[in-house]
């Protein structure tokens, strides 16, 4: 039996096991090849709905999509990958229980993904909220919510000016449309809490760069940024976050105020995995080096049993006429990537011949809120409601398996005639408060609940 592990259930590595199974399904079936697939999340995350998520469109388990229930010739192994070895074909697993230990395999798979990357910014570590996971989504949604309960009962003050402020760190695509749906979820609560003014809400983007979204050439970005403005937000451009201690933002530009919300989205560094504990060659970022064919190595240094694609990986774009020129990092890519890997991989297997990952973009599409949103093609730029529903209409096509999209778009008709749902559950990440507050003897009550909160 040749067993291939996938270290990492991301975009790239649950689409490579899907593909992997469709076409080594006699291998599986006879017994000569084993699946394991190594992942700490039983899910994977479609990262693009994660903006819909903590604005209230799209429910959050909606957005993951089980491993499980999806990969049925497939071991999973609920753990961390904390070293590829490969030169002893060999991967350490830390397990969520128990012992670190050596699992063995004859090909490697490495679709690790990437991590958020963060800067040495003082209070940045202590106060602030990534947007890369379904529960960072839902507790930046949570705690806009409980925002508003607690302001709506509190006077005007510097405690409740701190509560209806938010800040996001990060200007691409994450950043801008997790900024948005905020903002527009904050817009739709309004009505709900007449007791708040909208003149009362300090909505604050910050970006290092000259503009936002990057990803679209400069005249759609400063329509973006006129559009957020248009809102009430304030966009700063050319601006760093300087400092967030005791929960006070602190811009380059001189500015400072208190934030109760602090959304961490200045873009993706590698995995240490890829980048440090692992023979595999990697480049000055830390990527993993892959040829076209997404075999790791290069055309002159070829390693043998090793395959690696999606964020962790460099690989070469063939659509761009530019030398040296890489794959960009996004949903897009992987998920074809990882298809693309697989099928090479049974080729490989078969003894047939693998084909170049070629694939030219298909523009790129993003939601500004409840019926806005903006697409580029080329010089073919599309703006407002239109875009919107090509956001939807793309990703809704997008995430893997008909039983996600069947429940997503069951979610966005019931929206469409209900509105959002904004009932705010931040209690469920401290599910023993009430039941410690309730079992403690008098005056001890309120002291072991807050412990129990903590």
């Amino acid at each position: 039996m040749r067993r291939i592990v996938i270290v990492g259930g991301g975009y790239a590595g649950f689409t490579a096991a899907r593909e992997l199974e469709k076409r080594l399904r006699r291998e599986l079936r006879r017994g000569e090849v084993e699946l394991v697939m190594v992942d700490p999340r039983p899910y994977m995350t479609y990262q693009p709905f994660l903006p819909e998520v903590l604005a209230g469109s799209v429910e959050a388990r909606h957005a993951a999509v089980s491993h499980r229930r999806h990969l049925r010739r497939t071991r999973l192994v609920d753990g961390s990958v904390t070293r590829v070895d490969h030169a002893d074909r060999a991967v350490v697993v830390r397990p969520r229980s128990g012992a670190p230990y050596r699992l063995r395999y004859d090909v490697v798979v490495v679709t690790a993904g990437a991590v958020t990357r963060v800067f040495p910014v003082p209070g940045v570590a202590e106060h602030a909220i990534g947007m890369k996971h379904v529960e960072e989504a839902v507790a930046i949604r949570d705690r806009l919510l409980t925002s508003f309960d607690r302001a709506a009962s509190l006077p005007r003050g510097p405690e409740r000016e701190r509560l209806l402020t938010v800040t996001f760190v990060g200007g691409g695509f994450s950043g801008v449309e997790g900024f948005a749906e905020l903002l527009s979820l904050a817009h739709d609560l309004l009505p709900r809490y007449p007791e708040i003014d909208a003149a009362e809400l300090r909505f604050h983007l910050v970006e290092v760069g000259d503009r936002i979204l990057p990803e679209v050439t400069e005249r759609p970005g400063r329509w973006v940024v006129r559009q957020l403005e248009r809102r009430g937000a304030h966009v700063h451009l050319g601006t760093a976050l300087t400092s967030a201690a005791g929960g006070v933002v602190t811009l380059s530009s001189g500015e400072s105020f208190a934030s109760g919300l602090l959304v961490w989205t200045a873009g993706n560094a590698a995995n240490p995995v890829v980048a440090t504990h692992t023979d595999l060659p990697v480049d000055t970022r830390g990527y993993v080096v892959v040829r076209p064919d997404l075999r790791v190595g290069t055309d002159d240094t070829p390693v043998d049993d090793a395959w690696a694609a999606g964020d962790g990986a460099a690989v070469p774009d063939l659509a761009v006429p530019r030398p040296g020129a890489l794959a960009v990092p996004n949903a897009q890519h992987a998920v074809r990537q990882g298809r693309r890997l697989a099928r090479n991989l049974a080729a490989s297997l078969r003894g047939r011949r693998t084909r170049p990952y070629v694939h030219g973009s298909l523009g790129v599409v993003a939601t500004l809120g409840l019926g806005s949103g903006i697409f580029q093609f080329h010089r073919l730029v599309v703006r407002g409601r239109l875009a919107w529903l090509m956001h939807r209409g793309y990703h809704v096509l997008a995430i893997p398996t008909w039983e996600r999209k069947a429940r997503v778009l069951a979610v966005w008709l019931t929206a469409a005639g209900f509105g959002r749902d904004v009932v705010s559950l931040a209690s469920v990440q401290t599910p023993r408060a009430a039941f410690a507050e309730a079992t403690a003897p008098g005056d001890a009550r309120t002291e072991e609940a807050q412990d129990a909160a903590a």
